[in-house]
């Protein structure tokens, strides 16, 4: 297969550390997934300490914080559909403090950017207390998580200077979804050449994303003015598309200081709708896999509730995949996502939201490299 053209960007200048960090994406899921894609060099070699360490187990805990926790959600799904293991995901802040009978033996998968936040930790040395094995997805291999883990699984971002998570986070997904691809594989739920395949469509990725960016930047440009003055912003999405809407809505949040949340497509009608106005918008997923028809039976209730919004007059901006001819026509503003599987799409559908969340931040005057009260990574719990 040919390797994607990715332009370097050290070439081009930025006028923020977000900025670059999101157009960086490309680069940073190239050299991640060249860790761990299927049929890889060393890829067997790689995966041999995780399997030692949790191959064996039927269950899964993934305990993580703030935009990590929502990568262990989509990776949750990645998890249960690829390789038949049944997830918990805890908030790690959470999970010292449950009781040792709520699994029987499980795994335990830590996730974070920087391998030193506290209360992760704290959930990885309990695990150990416990006697579980670990497994650390880490952006720095020589974090304290890291070294700690029974078995680590790097990402390969590079160094993140903003706070909001952007490229350890979409590299975090990539890691997820190989290692969702590996497992799957030793424990016989999927050929060789069906991981190979699902790995090429990986590869895909990072050509995907670059071919993109600049489309989404300028229709966000565009959109930004229209959401400015918004009370609050519901972001809105189904099975792993969920965990992107929880994301999008936290980066909002920290980046822009606006109130937003994210539920579950299914959830608005119980309750959340009563937020529902013009100066309160939607934010849709409303992307498809046409092969996948679990995906389509998603995409139709997705769309229906796009309808009966689009009826009570709310305000909606949706996320579709290309080639989409209805999404638009019950949509405010409409963003296209290059076609992918519908796990895989994930990874694509954030960086809109990111885009979004540092242009509303930009024209807020908000120092969106370092937004107040926050840091890079808490080291108290």
């Amino acid at each position: 297969m040919t390797e994607p053209t990715l332009i370097p960007q050290e070439l081009v200048t930025f006028p923020h550390a977000m900025l670059r960090e999101i157009y960086e994406q490309p680069q940073a899921l190239a050299a991640t997934i060249e860790q761990y894609v299927p049929g890889g060099v060393s890829t067997a070699e790689t995966f041999q300490p995780v399997v030692d360490a949790i191959g064996g187990r039927e269950r899964l805990v993934i305990a993580a914080s703030g935009s990590s926790r929502h990568a262990g959600l989509a990776g949750e799904i990645m998890l249960e559909d690829l390789a038949g293991i049944s997830v918990d995901v805890e908030y790690a802040s959470e999970y010292t403090y449950r009781s040792t009978h709520t699994l029987h033996n499980p795994g335990v998968v830590v996730i974070s950017q920087s391998g030193e936040t506290a209360d992760t930790l704290a959930a990885l040395r309990e695990a150990h207390a416990r006697g579980l094995a670990t497994v650390a997805i880490t952006n720095n291999a020589r974090s304290s998580m890291a070294t700690e883990a029974s078995a680590s699984m790097p990402t390969f971002a590079g160094v993140e200077k903003a706070i909001p998570a952007t490229k350890s986070f979409t590299t975090q997904l990539a890691v997820l979804y190989s290692l969702a691809l590996h497992l799957a594989r030793v424990r016989g739920r999927m050929t060789l050449q069906a991981a190979e395949a699902h790995g090429r469509e990986l590869q895909e990725i990072p050509r995907l994303l670059q071919t993109a960016l600049p489309e989404w930047q300028r229709q966000i440009d565009a959109l930004t003015p229209q959401l400015a003055s918004s009370r609050t912003l519901l972001y809105l999405g189904r099975g792993a598309h969920y965990a992107i809407a929880r994301e999008g809505a936290l980066k909002l949040k920290e980046s822009a200081y606006l109130n937003a949340e994210g539920y579950p497509s299914g959830e608005l009608k119980h309750g959340p709708n009563a937020l529902v106005s013009k100066d309160s918008p939607l934010i849709m997923i409303a992307t498809a896999d046409s092969g996948d028809p679990d995906s389509l039976l998603r995409y139709s209730k997705v769309l229906q509730l796009m309808k009966d919004m689009r009826t009570q007059g709310a305000g909606i901006i949706a996320l579709a995949t290309e080639g989409d001819q209805e999404v638009p026509q019950y949509s405010d503003s409409c963003l296209f996502i290059p076609a992918s599987n519908d796990l895989l799409s994930t990874i694509l559908e954030v960086v809109p939201f990111q885009l979004l969340a540092y242009s509303l931040a930009i024209s807020r005057g908000i120092d969106v490299d370092r937004p107040r009260n926050l840091v890079k990574a808490v080291i108290e719990e």
